[in-house]
């Protein structure tokens, strides 16, 4: 069998990236405004396994287009890749009727912001310093704290992190003067975004 580029994986959401895809970005043919950090212990859905859960580490990905999983990278109206050449790891070895190849690659040797930023001085620390500040697992009990006692000081600490996050993108977009949408790449989703009325942590506990 071979592609028919019906385009149904592009618009499942775009690739992870590996070890292998780190030229792509350090030679600028993908554009960090192109991507997004899942954080560790951030929860996402497993392609392989088929569920939810809170992801090992850093998880780089392609963004969708206008708030749609679709890779932004493909094009609809041609039904084709429009960096085809330069593709990423998984995008290469997925072939919808076999995934065999896929699901050997997907969980290994992925690229992390550390490979990409660690001698970036001062960058790095302070992507560190937002990480143990805004570590999902202590968000997790954080949510859960909210249906008890101490359900206050859960929403006040909540608050005040969700406040960190916000000025921390907007500290280094205004001292540094990149794109805002870069910030999705240095730091991981918002967290205005993912601690939701309608986020994955509240889908988890309904399954609890």
């Amino acid at each position: 069998m071979k592609c028919t580029r019906c385009g149904t994986c592009c618009k499942k959401g775009g690739p992870s990236f590996h070890l292998e895809d780190k030229p792509l970005i350090e030679n600028g043919i993908i554009l960090l405004k192109s991507l997004y950090t899942l954080r560790k212990g951030e929860s996402a859905y497993d392609n392989v396994r088929g569920y939810v859960s809170p992801v090992p580490s850093d998880i780089i990905k392609i963004k969708g287009r206008k708030n749609r999983h679709t890779c932004i990278f493909f094009d609809e109206n041609e039904s084709a890749c429009t960096i085809y050449e330069n593709r990423p790891l998984e995008c290469r070895v997925l072939a919808c009727w076999d995934t065999r190849e896929i699901e050997q690659v997907y969980s290994q040797n992925r690229l992390t912001r550390k490979e990409l930023l660690f001698n970036i001085a001062g960058l790095w620390e302070l992507i560190e310093e937002h990480q143990f500040r805004c570590d999902y697992d202590n968000i997790r009990q954080l949510v859960k704290a909210l249906s008890g006692d101490r359900r206050e000081e859960a929403r006040q600490n909540l608050l005040e992190m969700l406040q960190y996050d916000a000025d921390i993108r907007e500290l280094v977009v205004e001292k540094s003067g990149i794109a805002p949408e870069i910030t999705d790449f240095l730091f991981g989703r918002a967290l205005s975004e993912t601690i939701s009325p309608r986020n994955q942590f509240q889908q988890e506990q309904k399954g609890q």
